[in-house]
Protein backbone atom coordinates (compact mmCIF):
# COMPACT_ATOMS: atom_id res chain seq x y z
CA UNK A 1 0.00 0.00 0.00
CA UNK A 2 1.29 3.45 -0.90
CA UNK A 3 1.23 5.92 2.00
CA UNK A 4 2.12 9.54 1.30
CA UNK A 5 1.79 12.97 2.87
CA UNK A 6 0.99 14.46 -0.53
CA UNK A 7 -2.56 14.68 -1.91
CA UNK A 8 -1.67 12.77 -5.06
CA UNK A 9 0.60 9.93 -6.12
CA UNK A 10 2.86 11.03 -8.95
CA UNK A 11 2.16 9.13 -12.15
CA UNK A 12 -0.96 7.49 -10.73
CA UNK A 13 -4.61 8.51 -10.98
CA UNK A 14 -6.98 8.44 -8.01
CA UNK A 15 -10.12 6.69 -9.23
CA UNK A 16 -12.06 6.37 -5.97
CA UNK A 17 -12.11 7.99 -2.55
CA UNK A 18 -12.96 5.55 0.24
CA UNK A 19 -12.95 7.97 3.18
CA UNK A 20 -10.81 9.24 6.01
CA UNK A 21 -8.92 6.61 7.98
CA UNK A 22 -7.13 6.81 11.31
CA UNK A 23 -4.63 4.80 13.27
CA UNK A 24 -4.22 5.52 16.95
CA UNK A 25 -1.72 4.22 19.45
CA UNK A 26 -1.44 5.09 23.13
CA UNK A 27 1.80 3.96 24.66
CA UNK A 28 2.86 4.06 28.28
CA UNK A 29 6.43 4.86 29.25
CA UNK A 30 7.61 2.75 32.16
CA UNK A 31 9.78 3.63 35.15
CA UNK A 32 13.05 2.36 33.65
CA UNK A 33 12.63 4.44 30.52
CA UNK A 34 11.77 7.48 32.65
CA UNK A 35 14.88 6.89 34.75
CA UNK A 36 17.12 6.49 31.68
CA UNK A 37 15.63 9.64 30.14
CA UNK A 38 16.30 11.60 33.35
CA UNK A 39 19.95 10.52 33.23
CA UNK A 40 20.16 11.63 29.60
CA UNK A 41 18.54 14.95 30.56
CA UNK A 42 21.10 15.44 33.32
CA UNK A 43 24.21 14.40 31.34
CA UNK A 44 23.03 15.52 27.90
CA UNK A 45 22.57 13.61 24.67
CA UNK A 46 19.72 11.82 23.00
CA UNK A 47 17.19 9.68 24.82
CA UNK A 48 17.31 6.37 22.99
CA UNK A 49 14.60 4.83 25.17
CA UNK A 50 12.08 7.57 24.38
CA UNK A 51 13.10 7.72 20.72
CA UNK A 52 12.58 3.97 20.40
CA UNK A 53 9.14 4.21 22.00
CA UNK A 54 8.18 7.10 19.71
CA UNK A 55 9.33 5.26 16.57
CA UNK A 56 7.45 2.11 17.58
CA UNK A 57 4.25 4.06 18.35
CA UNK A 58 4.42 5.95 15.03
CA UNK A 59 4.99 2.75 13.03
CA UNK A 60 2.08 1.05 14.79
CA UNK A 61 -0.24 4.01 14.14
CA UNK A 62 0.65 4.01 10.43
CA UNK A 63 0.17 0.23 10.26
CA UNK A 64 -3.27 0.52 11.91
CA UNK A 65 -4.26 3.27 9.45
CA UNK A 66 -3.15 1.09 6.51
CA UNK A 67 -5.09 -1.88 7.88
CA UNK A 68 -8.27 0.18 8.12
CA UNK A 69 -7.75 1.55 4.60
CA UNK A 70 -7.33 -1.97 3.23
CA UNK A 71 -10.59 -3.03 4.91
CA UNK A 72 -12.29 -0.29 2.88
CA UNK A 73 -10.77 -1.64 -0.35
CA UNK A 74 -8.16 1.11 -0.75
CA UNK A 75 -4.69 0.54 -2.15
CA UNK A 76 -3.22 3.88 -1.02
CA UNK A 77 -3.56 6.54 1.66
CA UNK A 78 -2.90 10.16 0.68
CA UNK A 79 -2.65 13.38 2.68
CA UNK A 80 -1.23 11.56 5.69
CA UNK A 81 -0.74 13.58 8.86
CA UNK A 82 0.82 12.33 12.08
CA UNK A 83 0.06 13.96 15.41
CA UNK A 84 1.66 13.42 18.81
CA UNK A 85 0.13 14.13 22.21
CA UNK A 86 1.26 13.55 25.80
CA UNK A 87 -1.47 12.15 28.04
CA UNK A 88 -1.90 11.05 31.63
CA UNK A 89 -1.83 12.80 34.95
CA UNK A 90 1.96 12.74 35.08
CA UNK A 91 2.48 12.97 31.32
CA UNK A 92 3.74 9.40 31.02
CA UNK A 93 1.50 8.31 28.14
CA UNK A 94 2.17 9.06 24.49
CA UNK A 95 -0.60 9.13 21.89
CA UNK A 96 0.28 8.99 18.21
CA UNK A 97 -2.45 9.44 15.60
CA UNK A 98 -1.99 8.88 11.88
CA UNK A 99 -4.76 10.05 9.56
CA UNK A 100 -5.25 10.28 5.83
CA UNK A 101 -7.63 9.66 2.96
CA UNK A 102 -8.01 6.08 1.78
CA UNK A 103 -8.12 5.94 -2.03
CA UNK A 104 -7.97 3.56 -4.93
CA UNK A 105 -5.30 4.43 -7.49
CA UNK A 106 -4.63 2.91 -10.89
Amino acid sequence: MIVTTTNTVEGRKIVEYKGIVFGEVISGVNFLKDFAAELTNFFGGRSGSYEGELIKARENAIYEMQRRAAKLGANAVVGVDIDYEVLGKSGNMLMVTASGTAVVIE
